[in-house]
């Protein structure tokens, strides 16, 4: 059995190669090609490339104890995350999206899984969380927000909290600039972390609506994500061009927007001029109550 620190190397030059340098606009459409579009309830890819292969199960390896899954949702290509210990069974699971609903608690149950919280990352604006609807079908599971998202939810988090599964946890970190309430939530051995819309792969969350600030946000990748070690891999809340995964060390030397200086990276967010995302007025209202508004 390889070392955990053979594991560790693994998973980052896995990961170092996987991506190729490409700067995101988040309102564009998906732009996922029919060879690598997702199966539904699946982490892989139809017919996954020799890298993906590996870059999963490398993931999956890194850490003795703790399953992983990437779910993915085309309309607003979301990632949901979903961790569990595989002792215990007690599981999180992050970002869910109402139309996958089905697909998470299948998912859940088929593992035979135990889960205890169900945690946004901030409050979406281009589609609506399924916590709601998930606590009515799974007995005893949370919902998890900021505080500062104005959202209501059973766990409202700060700076520092934890969010236990087994013997694993979640570290909440405060990293505003998207939305007043965004968080990064990062594994406790810094080898993953999820963070939102926050940073992207190559890119960065629109500073343009709810509350967003550009100057928060360069602020909060600085000091909240890039002091994450090197090696500590980045999985965002979306994608656009089928990329699934970075590292804190790629983004430091790579996101076009990030490398810049402050002063920089201000004068690009105000001149992106992205479109307003479709389903805003329907899914901010709706994910202030946990994604139950109209339903």
């Amino acid at each position: 059995m390889c070392s955990v620190l053979g594991r560790v190397r693994t998973a980052q030059r896995i990961a170092s190669h996987t991506l190729r340098l490409r700067s995101i606009t988040e309102g564009s459409a998906c732009a996922l090609t029919e060879s690598r579009r997702f199966y539904s309830g699946l982490n892989s890819f139809i017919e996954p490339s020799r890298d993906s292969r590996r870059l999963y199960c490398a993931s999956m390896a890194m850490r003795q104890g703790l399953l992983f899954k990437q779910l993915f949702e085309s309309e607003s290509c979301t990632y949901t995350y979903l961790l569990a210990d595989t002792e215990t069974k007690d599981a999180v699971i992050i970002d869910p999206v109402l139309e996958k609903l089905d697909r998470d608690v299948k998912l859940v149950q088929e593992l035979g899984l135990n889960l205890t919280v169900a945690v946004n990352t901030h409050c979406h604006a281009d589609h609506i969380t399924s916590t709601g609807l998930m606590k009515k079908r799974i007995l005893g599971l949370k919902s998890a927000i900021s505080k500062f998202s104005g959202a209501s939810a059973d766990i409202q988090l700060s700076e520092g909290d934890k969010i236990p599964f087994g013997k694993h946890y979640l570290v909440v970190k405060e990293t505003p600039g998207h939305t007043d309430g965004c968080s990064t939530l990062v594994l406790d051995d810094e080898l993953m972390a999820f963070t939102g819309d926050a940073l992207l792969i190559r890119g960065c969350g629109r500073t343009d609506f709810q509350q967003g600030s550009s100057s928060k946000l360069y602020d909060s990748i600085h000091q909240k994500i890039f002091t994450l070690p090197e090696q500590c891999l980045i999985y965002p809340a979306h994608d656009y061009l089928g990329q699934t995964v970075s590292t804190v060390g790629e983004e430091r030397k790579l996101n076009p927007r990030l490398t810049k200086s402050k002063e920089e990276f201000i004068k690009i967010m105000d001149n992106l001029n992205l479109p307003k995302p479709k389903k805003i007025d329907i899914a901010v209202p709706a994910n202030l109550v946990c994604g139950l508004h109209g339903i």
